[in-house]
């Protein structure tokens, strides 16, 4: 006993014991864990391989770890949203970027619009674009001969279907209706010195929908003729429209067959509805709907009106400016001119 008090202090080993987790570690007495694998590197010491375990323990062991550095670790490895492999498709963010940029863009192109050439929009300059003489109005007299030519289609639909005229001059007539629709108004723009550029444009463009109109009437009563000599009476019903609404247990539209749609309405409702497509039962709502004929015509108004101002306020003044560099051939200016053009 003396001897042990004169040796000096005494150096206390804490005592560790195993934890219950199958070995993997070693609890200090005070609660600290330590590593098995670095105990024994510290030491030089190889730990000595354990019994074989089975193999639910190990995966249940191995899926414990995983967990653990799973929760530990905040990198994980993936593809970058730039390559395509990554799978990432909602690019709504760079949609609206490129949104705000093009909205700044065009505000400012606006507002050096407006510094530098003013309001320039002028509704009643528009008038005079049509109007150029108040007492001659070639545009519109010329969309009104346009009916002649409608007459003289169903006219001729009419006799072929009681068969007055054979088919092959059917045909003939059809050719010569349709050719002058499309020589006619161009002859008349060009040797009419009172057409407006405006109001030639309107009218052509009302001629050549025409044409293609009554292209489709020839072909479909054509069809008809041909199935009514196959014993067909009736048209199948349109594809567009496979019920027909009732109202009060009858049919609000009374299926038409050939030749029964030869009349002045059924044409001119075709001529005006917004299609090229003859039928001869267009699907039809039970009742006109004039709220919304109404909002729609307002809509068409205010839209025709706002893109007529913004010609006059962005594109006249570009124009005007590109014909001197057009006159001098200056190439690098008129393609400066050419690029302002596109953007407005």
């Amino acid at each position: 006993m003396g001897d042990r008090h004169e040796k000096g202090p005494i150096t206390r080993k804490r005592r560790t014991t195993i934890s219950g987790a199958g070995g993997t570690g070693l609890k200090q007495a005070n609660g600290n864990k330590i590593d098995l694998c670095d105990e024994a590197n510290r030491n030089g010491k190889v730990k000595e391989p354990k019994a074989q375990e089975s193999p639910s323990t190990s995966r249940k062991e191995k899926g414990k770890h995983e967990c653990i550095y799973d929760r530990l670790s905040c990198h994980s490895v993936q593809e970058s949203l730039f390559s395509s492999a990554s799978g990432y498709s909602n690019y709504r963010g760079i949609l609206n970027w490129c949104v705000v940029m093009l909205v700044l863009s065009n505000a400012r192109l606006f507002l050096e619009n407006l510094i530098k050439y003013g309001i320039l929009v002028d509704p009643i300059q528009v008038v005079s674009l049509f109007l150029k003489d108040p007492y001659s109005w070639p545009a519109p007299c010329l969309v009104i001969v346009s009916n002649v030519f409608i007459m003289a289609a169903l006219y001729t639909e009419r006799r072929l279907s009681v068969g007055t005229f054979s088919e092959g001059f059917g045909t003939l007539l059809h050719t010569a209706n349709l050719s002058t629709i499309l020589c006619f108004p161009v002859v008349v723009v060009l040797v009419v010195s009172s057409m407006t550029p405006v109001g030639a444009v309107f009218a052509l463009g009302v001629y050549t929908v025409l044409f293609l109109k009554l292209y489709s009437y020839r072909d479909v009563n054509k069809w008809c003729r041909e199935m009514r000599q196959a014993k067909a009476r009736t048209l199948p019903r349109s594809l567009s429209c496979p019920t027909v609404p009732r109202s009060n247990g009858a049919a609000v539209h009374a299926q038409v067959s050939y030749p029964s749609n030869l009349t002045h309405r059924d044409l001119y409702y075709f001529v005006f509805a917004p299609t090229l497509c003859y039928e001869l039962n267009f699907p039809r709502s039970p009742r006109i709907r004039k709220r919304f004929l109404l909002r729609r015509l307002f809509e068409m108004l205010f839209f025709m009106q706002l893109l007529v101002g913004l010609i006059q306020q962005w594109m006249v003044p570009t124009i005007q400016n590109s014909m001197k560099p057009f006159q001098d051939m200056d190439f690098s200016r008129m393609i400066e001119r050419l690029l302002k053009l596109a953007v407005s």
